[in-house]
């Protein structure tokens, strides 16, 4: 482990926040105020701007909403170098690029197959320590992404020619389904407000079009009109080039526009002179590519994001001292929650028990609008009272009590049993006006294996026939994962 070489962040502080809880909550904030949208589409590829948060975070989170909480496996991520000048393709010899939100693996091994694809391309550090443009993506893709993902860091130098259409051509070759391609670049550099919207206009029909020779016309004949300050349509040119090819080759579709802004939107900047940024989304509809159909797809699982500590411990006395409080003063307490992941809405489950016996389980699984804590606080409060499996709980009991808090992910549909993770995954089944849940833990309790938890599942929780879950095509199946976290014992 010693000897890893970690490519270390260098615009923390300055792009972004270098203080994690103060950068997810504002990263959290720009993907609660960004539009929610049913693309309803396998995406495979984003443009996003690269400039500091305050500028561009809120048009860049447009676009990564629309894959948060799913499972990737390799982000290739693309931009021309803003601070070194080279011939070729530079891809990152690191082995893992780290921020303040953690490490994230470098896919060494198809950035190998990327080297041995071309001549020109090469792996060559030296760009890679001082660029901006594929760092600030990191945080959002850390926040958005199910853990476990890597990267391929690649930067065009800045003398180009063929390049674009060498990596779109290798990626296509070894990109697999979940993988991401992600082209970093901002776009008009430094006109005035109302020319930067009419230009900028214009290039984001062009790109999602994937015309990429009206996209080298449209930048020349702007170029020759002498517009004061502009001083380049797009900084990540070849690399939007590149997914504009893959696009247009692998029949991805066009690509829809998200968003666009410049920095006379903020508060921050002059209207005088501004820079551009913009949002598409490339994505493959129910088609599948040849290489993903050779596949067999596998469940998105989207984990929730684990808490830290003091936040599972504010939940578990909240609901030990709404449980408390309802059954000894017929009260429900009020409290301030210490973060603002506390005050997202989530699902939740709250279990109790008395010694080894259970004594209330009640969940909401999906989310409401209701914070977490307050769901936590309503589900303890019903698992002590209203649990018809048990009488409700008594003022004499309490000292005994213990908690558990389980924070659910957004179920994802299961269209095979057999994806479903054992001890991993909690289970919705549904057909009709019949429904029923296991959480992940529950499989400990269940001798049989996978079969057999789902077929209790079935005929003891939802009333249906036991092999449902197998032949019946009528059947619903949702799956999702949990932060389960308990007391050992009842004390302050």
């Amino acid at each position: 482990m010693n000897n890893k070489n970690i490519r270390q962040p260098v615009v923390s502080g300055q792009f972004y926040p270098a203080d994690p809880e103060e950068l997810r909550s504002q990263i959290r904030k720009f993907l609660k105020e960004a539009e929610s949208r049913d693309l309803d589409k396998d995406i495979k590829a984003l443009m996003l701007p690269h400039a500091g948060y305050s500028f561009s975070g809120a048009v860049a989170a447009e676009a990564y909403k629309q894959i948060r909480g799913e499972k990737r496996g390799t982000v290739v991520l693309l931009c021309n170098s803003h601070s070194s000048f080279f011939e070729g393709v530079a891809l990152s010899e690191s082995d893992s690029w780290t921020t303040p939100l953690g490490e994230v693996e470098v896919d060494k091994d198809k950035a190998q197959k990327l080297v041995d694809s071309q001549e020109s391309f090469i792996f060559y550090e030296d760009p890679h320590i001082r660029e901006h443009s594929l760092e600030v993506q990191l945080p959002f893709l850390q926040t958005v992404l199910e853990p476990g993902f890597k990267i391929v860091p690649v930067l065009f130098g800045n003398i180009s020619g063929e390049e674009s259409k060498h990596m779109a051509s290798a990626l296509s070759e070894i990109l697999q389904g979940g993988d991401l391609v992600v082209a970093s670049s901002d776009m008009s550099h430094f006109p005035p407000y109302e020319e930067a919207n009419r230009i900028d206009s214009r290039t984001l029909e062009i790109i999602a079009d994937r015309d990429i020779e009206e996209l080298e016309n449209h930048i020349s004949e702007v170029m020759e009109q002498g517009i004061p300050g502009e001083d380049t349509l797009l900084c990540g040119e070849d690399g939007v080039k590149t997914i504009m090819e893959m696009a247009r080759s692998r029949d991805w579709g066009k690509g829809e526009v998200l968003r666009y802004a410049n920095s006379g939107d903020t508060d921050l900047a002059s209207k005088d002179s501004v820079v551009g940024y913009g949002t598409i989304v490339f994505a493959q509809g129910e088609k599948k590519d040849d290489n993903e159909s050779q596949e067999e797809e596998q469940p998105q699982t989207a984990h929730p994001e684990q808490l830290a500590p003091e936040e599972k411990e504010f939940l578990l006395k909240v609901a030990r001292e709404s449980v408390e409080n309802y059954v000894n003063k017929g009260r429900i307490p009020e409290f301030e929650a210490p973060s603002e992941r506390l005050q997202e809405p989530k699902g939740a489950f709250v279990t109790i028990k008395k010694g080894e016996e259970l004594r209330g389980c009640i969940g909401q699984i999906v989310q409401s609008e209701k914070p977490l804590w307050q769901v936590a606080q309503d589900m303890a409060i019903a698992a002590a009272t209203k649990d018809g499996r048990f009488s409700p709980v008594t003022s004499e009991e309490l000292p005994e009590l213990t908690y558990e808090v389980s924070v659910l992910s957004l179920p994802f549909s299961v269209r095979d049993w057999k994806d479903i993770k054992l001890g991993e995954h909690g289970v919705i089944v549904r057909k009709g006006g019949n429904s029923g849940v296991f959480l992940p833990q529950v499989a400990e309790e269940i001798s049989g294996g996978k079969e057999e938890f789902l077929a209790q599942l079935c005929w003891n929780k939802a009333g249906l026939p036991p092999e449902s879950y197998k032949n019946d095509p009528e059947l619903e199946m949702y799956a999702f994962t949990v932060d389960d976290f308990s007391t050992v014992e009842n004390k302050d």
